[in-house]
């Protein structure tokens, strides 16, 4: 099982608000209802199922950016 989280643009470290977005799940019988999830929460979620998680780099360009589908 993974999970593929991506941090959020308007988080930082140490604002206390979730770092993270969960972009999907593959596998497994999990689901997650929280769109935004703490680290410690996630660890503790891939602890408890076996799920290995997945960091998604942004690309920095938004959905309007050059690389976006036309």
């Amino acid at each position: 099982m993974k999970i593929f989280v991506r941090e959020r643009m308007r988080s930082e470290e140490g604002t206390k608000k979730p770092r993270f977005r969960v972009v999907g799940v593959q596998g497994g019988d999990l689901k997650i209802y929280a769109k935004r999830i703490r680290k410690c929460e996630l660890v503790e979620l891939a602890k408890h199922t076996g799920a290995e998680i997945v960091y998604i780099t942004r690309d920095g360009e938004g959905s309007e950016g050059k690389h976006a589908a036309a």
